[in-house]
C-alpha cells in the first residue's frame, strides 16, 4: 500500500537517504523539511500519511513539532528517526504519540519495518 510521506531531518543527506528507501518500498514523498517549524507548515499544507521526524533540529526540535501535529491531529502518525539514543527523549517521543523510533544509523530493513508496520495499522 502506498502512503504519502513528509520527510523531516535537518541533515538534507539524511533526507536523501530516507527518501531513498521509502520510496524504494513504493511510498509518496509529498514533502520535507529542515526543522520543526517547517514541519508543521507542510503538516497542514500537505497533509501527509506518515511524518518521518527527527529529534534535534534547529529553531524548533522534533518534541515540540511532535505535540504541535498531535495536537491539530490526534490521529497523525509519526515514526521518530534520531541520532538521540537516550531513553528519555524517546519515551518523550512516545508519550506525545510518536507510533514508532528509529535510532541512527539505522539499518534500511529497520526503517521499512517500522513504516510497514505504523501504515499497517
Amino acid at each position: 500500500m502506498s502512503s504519502r510521506i513528509l520527510v523531516v531531518d535537518d541533515a538534507v543527506f539524511m533526507r536523501h537517504l530516507i527518501k531513498n528507501i521509502l520510496t524504494g518500498m513504493g511510498h509518496e514523498i509529498v514533502g520535507e523539511a529542515a526543522d520543526g517549524n517547517e514541519a508543521c507548515e507542510k503538516y497542514d499544507e500537505l497533509k501527509p500519511d506518515l511524518v518521518t521526524l527527527d529529534l534535534v533540529m534547529p529553531n524548533k526540535g522534533g518534541l515540540d513539532a511532535l505535540k504541535d501535529i498531535r495536537q491539530k491531529d490526534p490521529k497523525a502518525k509519526v515514526v521518530v528517526i534520531s541520532a538521540i539514543d537516550q531513553r528519555q527523549p524517546l519515551m518523550d517521543a512516545l508519550k506525545l504519540g510518536a507510533a514508532d523510533y528509529v535510532v541512527k544509523p539505522f539499518e534500511k530493513d529497520r526503517v521499512q519495518e517500522a513504516i510497514g508496520r505504523v501504515i499497517a495499522g
